[in-house]
């Protein structure tokens, strides 16, 4: 709804009288716009500017419609949210209202400086404003809320499709379409949509069908065991497997201290390795030298009591023969 017209502009009835002319640019009206924007009430059009007249007749001053919002076009300053009341737009349907008339302030040099109300009249002082269409304006509004509800239902359908093909929010159209694209190839064994479109309720009850005999196959427990069952199982192959491996172990120690490879110092850390890691026990034994004077004694490697170097522990025997050392010296040594 046009409020004022751009330009240079006077009343009919020869205003203004204290300068040449009122004058409204976008600069002028840039501020008339930030002003609507800041107000919390509306502007208020009324009947015959009473709201003026109201103080001094002591009548009362009723709307016809209200407005908020400002825009400035090539040809004036526009109101773009006018709400008229049901009695006022009966009355400009019926065109006995045709016209609009601004009150607004001015300085001295006619720039228009504030926008106060507006008046519904058949009397306008500018010959600028156009006559009010409010059966057209009823129309418009009507087909917009057509378009919006249509668009609103549209948005309501695209979401509903992201969610039942497990697409993100920001899918688009053509990305739901290609995903769908994708369910027509899978539902119809790749024979493309026109095979799809024929019968899709049938293809998807045949899918249907599919995974309820695969979930009924899973399920039989003729063919496969319980969960306590295999855990069972689980449990007696670690037994079983333990006990194997400690008879390894021991096999391989018992070997081992008979030909000198270990020491008895040494028997309770290698079955602890064997247990561990029989790997590691056995790539040791593998590579430990013989010791050929432990060999076939009945002491494995530990002196006879009344030997001279029966106070030398088996290590230190162990020692004497990698490194050549008379074990009688040593232990004489340590005697002294």
């Amino acid at each position: 709804m046009k409020l004022l017209p751009a330009g240079d502009f006077r009343a009919r009835d020869g205003r203004p009288a204290e300068c040449a002319a009122w004058r409204l640019d976008e600069v002028l009206a840039a501020i008339l716009i930030a002003e609507a924007n800041q107000r919390e009430t509306r502007y208020v059009i009324d009947y015959e500017h009473q709201t003026l007249r109201s103080e001094k007749n002591g009548q009362p001053a009723p709307a016809s419609g209200w407005f908020h919002t400002l825009e400035w076009r090539e040809d004036g300053l526009y109101a773009t949210d006018v709400e008229w009341t049901a009695k006022a737009a009966a009355m400009i349907e019926a065109r006995e209202y045709l016209y609009l008339s601004p009150v607004f302030t001015y300085d001295k040099q006619g720039r228009v400086t504030g926008l106060l109300h507006v008046a519904l009249t058949n009397n306008p002082a500018l010959d600028e404003l156009p006559e009010l269409q409010v059966a057209a304006l009823s129309r418009l509004v009507s087909l917009t809320q057509s378009v919006t509800q249509e668009e609103s239902a549209m948005d309501e359908l695209i979401e509903q499709l992201r969610w039942l093909l497990n697409l993100p929010v920001g899918a688009t159209a053509d990305d739901i379409k290609a995903q769908l694209q994708k369910l027509v190839e899978q539902l119809s064994n790749g024979q493309g949509t026109a095979a799809a479109s024929v019968d899709l309720v049938n293809l998807v009850s045949t899918q249907q069908q599919r995974i309820a005999a695969l979930s009924a196959t899973q399920a039989d427990p003729a063919r496969f065991v319980s969960v306590d069952t295999m855990r069972e199982l689980q449990s007696q192959v670690a037994a079983l497997t333990t006990q194997l491996q400690g008879r390894e172990v021991d096999e391989l120690v018992t070997a081992a201290l008979s030909d000198g490879r270990l020491l008895a110092a040494q028997e309770g850390w290698a079955r602890d390795l064997g247990k561990s890691n029989l790997t590691a026990l056995q790539g040791y034994l593998a590579t430990a030298p013989k010791i050929a004077a432990l060999s076939g004694t009945q002491t494995q490697g530990n002196p006879p009591a009344d030997n001279p170097v029966a106070g030398l522990d088996a290590d230190t025997l162990a020692v004497c023969s990698m490194f050549g050392n008379d074990p009688a010296a040593v232990a004489a040594a340590l005697k002294g």
